[in-house]
């Protein structure tokens, strides 16, 4: 563990901490924060947490929707390639369209080592198993009407959450490396939590962080 670089995992809600709590390494591995719930409280939180920690590198974990449970399926846990950013742009349901097709970016970029950043963006994705498109929206489907507006907007969305693209901008404005792990504790647009796999979804999480935090080496993966 001496020779791995400085990780800083993060975690959305209270809930999800005390359960990943439960795990042997939680805590000790890395330090563990809340980021808050939603896109732009992670935002601020990561940046602030950031400054305070300065960590190398950090990991995102808590629970996520799939959009696809046959190749994603509820109580596993996955690693995400890229993620996107859906409910910043004009309109609403089929109406919506996302900052980019508008025009605007989510960052311009300021200068040739600071590169513009649209409505998704790669992360890094080092262990299996490795997901597609990770969206995080500002409010989550509602319905499977919804989810299916989402991947007709997103076809390579796999998974829906709501503070992933947050977390990866804070980071990538900071040029520090993140991952996003997730553990699949519904289908989007079920809102009977009652029947969410919430400790499943995250107890199969908490393996590949722990591997992560770890880990010498991360390689990003497009």
């Amino acid at each position: 563990m001496s020779d791995a670089p400085r990780t800083l995992v993060l975690v959305p809600t209270e809930v999800e901490r005390h359960l990943l709590a439960r795990n042997r390494g939680f805590g000790i591995e890395a330090p563990c924060e809340l980021c808050g719930f939603g896109p732009v409280a992670a935002a601020a939180r990561t940046s602030s947490l950031m400054a305070e920690h300065e960590p190398e590198r950090v990991v995102l974990v808590g629970i996520a929707g799939t959009f696809e449970p046959s190749a994603l399926a509820v109580g596993t846990a996955a690693v995400f390639a890229r993620v996107a950013m859906h409910g910043i742009g004009i309109g609403t349901g089929a109406a919506f369209a996302p900052a980019g097709r508008l025009g605007f970016q989510q960052w311009p970029g300021e200068g040739k080592n600071d590169a513009a950043i649209g409505d998704d963006m790669a992360l890094a994705a080092p262990v299996t198993p490795v997901a597609g498109t990770l969206l995080t929206a500002c409010s989550a489907s509602a319905s499977s009407d919804d989810a299916r507006e989402r991947t007709k907007l997103w076809p390579g969305a796999v998974a829906e959450d709501m503070e992933g693209f947050g977390v990866a901008l804070a980071c990538r404005l900071a040029d520090v490396p993140v991952a996003i792990v997730r553990g699949i504790s519904n289908e989007v647009g079920d809102r009977c939590v009652d029947g969410w796999k919430i400790p499943t979804a995250l107890k199969a999480a908490w393996p590949i962080v722990s591997d992560l935090v770890g880990r010498a080496t991360w390689n990003a993966t497009t």
